[in-house]
């Protein structure tokens, strides 16, 4: 993909907020960072045009509770046409983390999600969306 330089007209504080999140993010450069803005708008914009993207719903819960895993598999299975793979982490004796990895469109990755999150027993989850084209 070929680099385009070109200029920008900005109000100083504007620079000043950008300049801190280039550092923040710890970013190379304003180039890189306004690079980055740019996708997340573009992947926020898919997300809301109920685009096709690819992410991932991570999970944190613990495994011995009552029905938690056979509910979490049936789910799955319900949303198999957009689950591309899971890994499952022992983060302690009884503390699992699951990384579901899924490609769809946007509304349907939520849902999935949503319905992930809302299990009795899931102490946190996170779906994280990205473009997919």
């Amino acid at each position: 993909m070929a680099i385009i330089r070109f200029g920008v007209s900005i109000e100083r504080e504007l620079l000043r907020e950008l300049d801190n999140y280039t550092a923040e993010n710890q970013f190379a450069n304003r180039s890189q960072a306004i690079r980055h803005l740019i996708n997340n708008n573009i992947i926020t914009n898919k997300w809301n045009c109920n685009n096709i993207v690819a992410g991932s719903i991570t999970l944190v819960y613990e495994h011995n509770k009552r029905d938690l895993i056979t509910r979490l598999t049936g789910l799955q299975h319900d949303y198999h046409d957009v689950i591309l793979s899971t890994q499952h982490f022992h983060l302690d004796k009884n503390k699992c983390m699951e990384i579901i990895a899924v490609k769809g469109k946007a509304d349907r990755l939520t849902r999935l999600a949503d319905n992930l999150i809302a299990l009795k027993g899931i102490q946190h989850g996170k779906l994280t969306m990205s473009r997919a084209d």
